[in-house]
């Protein structure tokens, strides 16, 4: 059981996604474009949590291949319902993180 005084410790961070048709593909994604990093899904059938450690990318590339179609990043931004962390969102990227500084 976690603690107050652990919360510090607590560096997740990435998008909580309306389930939809791009759902699986960003599932696909986060897993290519974050190597050696545990992505960690929690599927709430209404709503799907995908996160990390400190930090996690999400490139317009790697959906278009994982998607098999065109993408816009806008089309993330829609089906975004939440997210952890702070976020940085470009045409060819999203990312979440965290910087924590002590």
């Amino acid at each position: 059981m976690s603690t107050a005084s652990e919360a510090y410790k607590n560096n997740r961070v990435g998008p909580v996604l309306r389930s939809s048709d791009i759902t699986e593909g960003v599932i696909e994604a986060a897993h290519e474009d974050n190597p050696g990093k545990q992505i960690h899904v929690d599927d709430k059938i209404a709503y799907v949590r995908i996160d990390t450690d400190n930090e996690l990318l999400l490139r317009r590339e790697t959906l278009e291949r994982t998607l098999g179609r065109p993408f816009r990043m806008s089309e993330l931004e829609v089906n975004l319902g939440s997210f952890a962390g702070r976020i940085e969102t470009t045409d060819d990227y999203v990312r979440f993180y965290y910087e924590k500084t002590m």
